[in-house]
This record gives structure tokens, C-alpha cells and sequence, in this order.
């Protein structure tokens, strides 16, 4: 089991590594308005010391050269400021534009060319210059680029050996600087080929890494899902006391490896870059509400005091991505904080609001905490006891964060806890009345006699669903496919991938469409959920994410099944 576990670390490592070199190798291959910026910026600050260095050296030589300097000052005057135009186009419109970097080549080389073939003697350190702006068109642009600033630089030495009697005096300078001019950004070339190789390996490593993570998350979510509510089911069998215990620590094992699968999905869509920000507006009192319903069992079994600080407070913010944002670190916070209390609140701050959550825990060592946000990073020390997860919790959180526009802090002290902060919240006014949530549905609402078509293509999950339905007092039509023909439901429960290239949009379409009305829907994927709201367009629909949480089904199916007179009611 060694050899395994240090297999598994060294992987880690290696995904985690392609991770970094693929975000470094993507920043600085395709961040083409930052490349363009910064030549502009350069090339304004060169510009005087190019102009100071020529004055300086025409000056302090033959007099009879007064002539070819005022024809550099006079051109180099009109290059300054068409720089400074360059620049400010570029930070008025940035991005790719062709036109613009060829004609910022050509003004380079032209004026390059100008100083080199006038100058005589005392220009020849410009080809300096030139050997660094085609360097440096090559770094920032690419191989294609590199391969016309080489022709630039060699048509510019030939124009200047044309032009300047020293360099024809000097045919084997000339000879020197072409085969610098040519070796250079050759072998340049070169390694911007193998850097290209390189990420292009990264990439479809990292790629790879994704397409496993999300497959095999996906694969595993449907049988979890199924025990899940098997589980559920069991709990309403008048077991004594030692079965229900060890039902519990089922669960319990369950909930371990759906918050692993939950994790490994939402890595894989952030690197696949299917997480769509939609903001709205929230009610940090009912966020707070829900977090605590969800983590509620949680904390009991880890012996935690979850404390909710009540706000009144509202916000702009994509609430999925929130959600899991705060649930990561309340996850991370009952792991490490047992036995102790963890608060969750909200704090004023300049810039808007924020949400914190701080614990009692042992805390965080000071040289850990740079790395935490780190994919795969655990801290770890030797004897330390066993805590599920792969340390993926707070990477999410961060890259969620920049994805939002927000950002996060994690401060701690050893034996004194820790505490991460979300900061950059939009802190809204309250809504009116007329538009406030509606209030969930109370407990004590029976669900008894409502009518409920679930369609499962697993017949596991079927079964599994069909029962914890029935055990909630549900009528329960079951299909593993849409149906064909007319049904009398009061509310459909669908997966999203049903076989034969139909989803659970199309499922929903097609009964609403036998029952002629606007059916409530709910829909459950092993997918991640942003894909799937995009995929299926409708709003109102809620999605819930496998394995599914029986409590979560329960509420959904409460707050949208019609209200039905209780046995006995008046």
C-alpha cells in the first residue's frame, strides 16, 4: 500500500504540475493585448535614449556631420509621437489587429533602417536595437513573426550597406551583423518550436487529466447516487438502534466520496472552461440558511458547533458558484475544526461586502499557507490522522473567485484556527416586497398522494428513487425512457441523459407537451451543472447534482408539488 500511495502523491504532483506550466505557457503564448502593450511601452522609453545617445555621439565627433543629424532629429520627431499614438491605440483598443503590429513593424525597421544607413560610424550600436526588436517580435508574436522581423532586419542591414560608406569600407562588420542577424532568431526559432511542443504536450496532458476526472466522476456519481438513496430508504425500516448506526456510517462514507466527486467535477469543468458566471441577486440570510440545512448532519458527526451569524444583507453573485465556494470552506473548516465551533458571517468592507468563515481549529503553519490554494496540495505531517479529500477544496474556491471577480484570503496561526475571507461582493439595497423570494415551503407538508413521473434510464437509480418516493408517501410512474403517451402527474423527476440521443430537455418538452400544461420539472445529472443549464435554457427548472442529496429532493419536490388538503384538515 506504500508503493500505491506514493504513486498516487507523485501523480498528484505531476497533474498539479502540468496544471501551473499549462496556465504559465497559455499566459505568455496567448495574452497577445498584454505582448502588444508592453512593445508599445517599451518603445516610447527607448525612443529618447536612442535620440540622446545619437545627439551625444554626433556632437562629440566630426562637426561636418551637423547635416545627418538634423535629418535623424527631424525624422526621429515624427517617430516619437506616432509611438506615443501607437500606444494609446492600443490601450483604447486592445487585442489582436494585424494592421496595427504591421505597421508598428514597419515603423520600427523604417526608422531603424533611417539612423543606421545616415549615421556612419556612430549608429552602428542601433543594430543593437535591431537585433532586440526582432528578438523580441519573435517572443511576443510567435515563430511567424520572428521569421518577417528576420527578413526585416536583413533588408535593413542591406539598405544601410547601400547607404553608409563606413559599412561598405567595412564589408566584414557587415558580414558579422547579417550572420547575427540570421543565427539569432534562428536558433530563437528553435526553441520557440520546443516551448510550442512543450505546451502542446501540457495542454492535452492537462486535457486528458480533465477528460478522466470528469468521465470517471460521471461513471462513479450513479451508483453512489443509487446507494445513496437506497440508504435513505433504509432508515424508515424501524431499524433498533445498532442498525441505525450503522446505516449512519454508510452515509456518512457516502457523503465522503460525493463531496470527492463534486470536487473532481468542478476541477474538470474550470479547466474546460464550462462554468458560466450568472449573477443575481441573493439573500446572504437565506445563503447562510441553506448552507447550514446542508452541513447540518455534517457538523453533528464531527462534533462541530456551526454558528450562522444572521444578515439582512443582499448581493450580486452567481449563487451556484458561491455556494460551492462558501461549501468548500465550511467542508474545510469541519475537517480540521472538530470539536470546536465554526462561524460563518458576513463583514463590511470598502470595496463592498464580504463573507467569512473562521474556526477553532489547530491551524495552518505560516509556511503552508502561500501553497494552500494549491491543486493537490494537503498539509500534511507525519502521525497526522487520516482526513478525506485530495486538496482540491480551496483551489476551487480561489479559481472560482477569479472567475467572479472576487477574491480570497486565508489568514491563520497555529493552534488558534484559521479564517478565509470572499471579498468583493456587490452589497445591494433589499428588494421590494413584491419581488422578495417566496418563503420554502414549511416541514410539515405532507407529500402523501402526489403524483410523480420519473423517468431513469438506470435501473438502479430507478429503483433506488422509486422507493424513497414511495417510502415519502409519492404515486410513482417510472420510465426509463419518455414516455409515448399521455400521463396524469402532478410533477416530472428526470435525468438528463436518457440514451438514444435524447436529455432530459427533450424529456421535459415531450410531457408537457402529452399534458398540455407547463409540468413542474426537476432534473438530476452526474453532470456538471452549468453545461447542463446551458443545454437545457430554462431557468425555472431546478438541477440537482449526483448523488443527490435525499433532503434537497424532498425540499424540491415540497415547494413545487400542488398543495393538497391533509387527511383530516377541514
Amino acid at each position: 500500500m506504500t508503493e500505491v500511495s506514493a504513486v498516487s502523491e507523485r501523480a498528484k504532483a505531476a497533474s498539479a504540475k502540468i496544471g501551473r506550466l499549462t496556465q504559465q505557457l497559455t499566459g505568455s503564448l496567448s495574452d497577445e493585448y498584454d505582448a502588444e502593450r508592453g512593445q508599445a511601452t517599451t518603445r516610447v522609453i527607448i525612443v529618447p535614449l536612442a535620440v540622446a545617445y545619437i545627439a551625444t555621439a554626433f556632437l562629440a565627433g566630426d562637426g561636418g556631420l551637423t547635416y545627418n543629424l538634423s535629418a535623424m532629429l527631424i525624422y526621429w520627431s515624427v517617430y516619437f509621437p506616432i509611438s506615443w499614438l501607437l500606444l494609446y491605440w492600443i490601450r483604447k483598443r486592445p487585442g489582436y489587429n494585424l494592421r496595427r503590429r504591421i505597421f508598428a513593424m514597419a515603423n520600427d525597421y523604417l526608422a531603424m533602417t533611417f539612423g543606421l544607413a545616415v549615421g556612419g560610424a556612430y549608429t552602428l550600436p542601433v543594430y543593437g536595437l535591431v537585433l532586440w526588436v526582432t528578438v523580441g517580435n519573435g517572443l511576443r508574436f510567435g515563430p511567424n513573426y520572428l521569421m518577417a522581423a528576420t527578413s526585416c532586419a536583413l533588408a535593413s542591414l542591406g539598405v544601410a550597406w547601400a547607404f553608409n560608406e563606413y559599412w561598405r569600407a567595412n564589408p566584414f562588420v557587415v558580414l558579422t551583423l547579417a550572420m547575427t542577424a540570421v543565427l539569432v532568431p534562428a536558433y530563437i526559432f528553435g526553441l520557440l518550436n520546443r516551448l510550442q511542443t512543450a505546451y502542446n504536450m501540457a495542454l492535452e496532458a492537462n486535457l486528458a487529466k480533465s477528460r478522466f476526472l470528469a468521465q470517471a466522476s460521471h461513471d462513479l456519481r450513479q451508483p453512489i447516487h443509487s446507494i445513496s438513496l437506497f440508504t435513505a430508504c433504509l432508515r424508515d425500516e424501524g431499524l433498533n438502534r445498532e442498525q441505525r448506526s450503522m446505516v449512519e456510517n454508510i452515509d456518512r462514507a457516502l457523503q465522503s466520496v460525493s463531496r470527492l466527486f463534486r470536487s473532481l467535477l468542478d476541477i474538470s469543468s474550470l479547466d474546460s472552461g464550462k462554468f458560466l458566471v450568472q449573477p443575481e441577486t441573493i439573500s446572504l440570510r437565506d445563503l447562510f440558511k441553506e448552507l447550514e440545512r446542508q452541513n447540518a448532519q455534517a457538523a453533528q458527526w464531527a462534533n462541530v458547533d456551526l454558528r450562522m451569524v444572521p444578515s439582512e444583507r443582499y448581493i450580486r453573485a452567481d449563487r451556484t458558484l458561491l455556494t460551492t465556494m462558501v461549501q468548500n470552506i465550511i467542508s474545510n473548516a469541519l475537517k480540521y475544526a472538530r470539536n470546536g465551533p465554526v462561524l460563518v458571517g458576513c463583514r463590511r468592507r470598502r470595496d463592498g461586502l464580504a463573507i467569512a468563515v473562521y474556526d477553532k481549529g489547530k491551524g495552518i503553519a505560516e509556511e503552508h499557507l502561500p501553497r494552500v490554494f494549491e491543486e493537490f496540495y494537503r498539509v500534511r505531517q507525519r502521525g497526522d490522522r487520516d482526513v478525506d479529500g485530495v486538496g482540491l477544496g480551496l483551489p476551487i474556491v480561489r479559481r472560482l473567485a477569479d472567475l467572479m471577480g472576487l477574491a480570497v484570503s486565508i489568514q491563520s496561526r497555529k493552534g488558534h484556527g484559521t479564517g478565509v475571507v470572499i471579498e468583493g461582493l456587490e452589497d445591494l439595497p433589499a428588494p421590494a416586497v413584491g419581488h422578495a423570494r417566496p418563503a420554502p415551503p414549511r416541514a410539515s407538508t405532507m407529500l402523501t398522494g402526489t403524483r410523480v413521473l420519473l423517468v431513469e434510464d438506470d435501473e438502479a437509480a430507478l429503483l433506488a428513487t422509486k422507493s424513497l418516493l414511495q417510502k415519502w408517501g409519492c404515486s410513482v410512474q417510472a420510465e426509463t425512457a419518455v414516455p409515448r403517451t399521455g400521463c396524469d402527474c402532478d410533477i416530472l423527476v428526470t435525468d438528463f441523459d436518457l440514451g438514444e440521443k435524447t436529455t432530459g430537455k427533450d424529456c421535459i418538452e415531450r410531457v408537457r407537451a402529452l399534458s398540455g400544461r407547463e409540468m413542474p420539472a426537476i432534473v438530476m445529472t452526474g453532470h456538471d451543472e452549468a453545461r447542463v443549464r446551458a443545454e437545457l435554457g430554462d431557468e425555472s427548472v431546478p438541477i440537482l447534482t449526483k448523488p443527490v442529496r435525499p433532503a434537497e429532493l424532498r425540499s424540491l419536490l415540497l415547494s413545487r408539488a400542488p398543495r393538497r388538503r391533509q387527511p383530516g384538515a377541514v
